[in-house]
């Protein structure tokens, strides 16, 4: 059975109606709590094993299993069902078709997604598979990722297939990040005693300036074939207390963009050495560094099976080769990767996503989810 435009654009109106919009970004949203609800009544409905896995108050993820009879491969496939904030976007969980293209929060990050491989997973149900085909709807994707890291300690699969927007295209490799902190120490004193006082603010300056020769020098390089070069840029500083003060501390938080083949090590040995440069050409300079958060870069083999399976049922659907590319942003296919699941990623098209327009094309959205249900009867019969 082919799953008709009609079908995937009325399970993401759905979907879209309901807010999810992610706490931890917005305080006060809404959480996954009752499109956790939906997603799981409704794989019930079709036919799945489902389990819900609160995670904490408010925010679970959604698994259903079309098991197998035994013998084949497994396949998962994953989308995340936060969204980010409704910004200035009017009736955010209103869905509105316009020709082609259905509009609302979420719509193409990624809402159109989850409705595939939810459909993908009812058609499963129902192909007398010998492997089985792993639903995971997860929660938090867009802010710390608390829903795959669930799944990966609960289960594995022989393949997986995220379903982030790629406009039909087969995404095998995008950038990481690392979050790091620079806190410079001064010695607060009255701005009239200039001898007693240490400006710490002032002291930051030779890192922010060693950050821009790193930046210039990671974009230099030659990068990653599909991402391209490393980056790193200072986000936010903070410090201070008033006017007539000289600061005791000041705060820089940095993000390093991280490639395929750098290590968190790698990222922290440069921030230390520019404050060690720092330190040896001014004797008065003192300052730490911290690793606040990483997340890894992302990257599979061409060959992998999986990935040569999602880049020939493109072909077949599209009547053309898809393009096989790298993503500058982060996606949970990271920690599918890291658990050792060959991951490769692939999606519909549109436009918007955390933006006050945002919409995604329905028919893109259908010929992802017939795409998925040929990969599924290959890769799991």
């Amino acid at each position: 059975m082919t799953i008709s435009r009609d079908e995937i654009a009325e399970l993401t109106g759905e979907l879209v109606a309901i807010d999810s919009t992610n706490p931890d970004l917005v305080p006060g949203g809404a959480g996954e709590a009752e499109i956790v609800r939906f997603v799981a009544a409704w794989l019930t409905d079709a036919g799945l094993d489902v389990e819900v896995h609160e995670l904490a108050p408010g925010r679970a993820n959604a698994i259903g299993i079309a098991r197998g009879s035994g013998g084949g491969k497994s396949l998962m496939l994953n989308a995340h069902m936060d969204v980010v904030g409704q910004g200035g976007m009017a009736d955010p969980w209103v869905p509105r078709i316009e020709g082609d293209r259905l509009y609302g929060r979420g719509a193409w990050d990624m809402k159109a997604s989850l409705a595939a491989i939810m459909l993908a997973g009812r058609e499963a149900a129902s192909l007398g598979l010998r492997g089985d085909v792993i639903i995971t709807a997860v929660a938090d994707e867009e802010y710390a990722s608390i829903g795959v890291q669930d799944v990966v300690r609960r289960m594995g699969a022989d393949a997986a297939i995220v379903t982030e927007p790629t406009g039909l295209d087969v995404c095998v490799a995008h950038k990481g990040f690392v979050w790091l902190e620079v806190e410079t120490r001064g010695v607060a004193a009255h701005g009239s005693l200039p001898e007693e006082g240490v400006d710490a603010i002032v002291k930051m300056g030779s890192v922010l300036i060693g950050l821009e020769a790193l930046d210039r020098e990671l974009r230099a390089r030659p990068g990653h074939a599909l991402v391209g070069p490393a980056s790193v840029h200072a986000s936010l500083i903070q410090g201070g207390q008033e006017l007539s003060t000289y600061p005791d501390r000041c705060l820089l938080s940095i993000e390093r963009r991280t490639i395929p083949g750098e290590s968190t090590e790698e990222v922290e040995g440069q921030i230390a050495a520019i404050l060690e440069r720092a330190a040896t050409a001014d004797p008065d300079f003192r300052a730490e560094q911290r690793t606040l958060l990483v997340r890894e870069p992302f990257t599979v083999s061409r060959e992998e099976p999986i990935a040569k399976l999602a880049y020939r049922h493109l072909a077949e659907a599209l009547g053309r080769g898809p393009e096989v590319l790298g993503w500058d942003g982060w996606m949970d296919s990271a920690f599918l990767s890291a658990a050792g699941i060959p991951t490769v990623v692939l999606g519909p098209d549109g436009a918007g996503a955390h933006a006050d327009v945002e919409w995604v094309d329905i028919p893109s959205a259908e010929v992802t989810a017939n795409v998925l249900v040929g990969i599924i009867t290959e890769f799991c019969s």
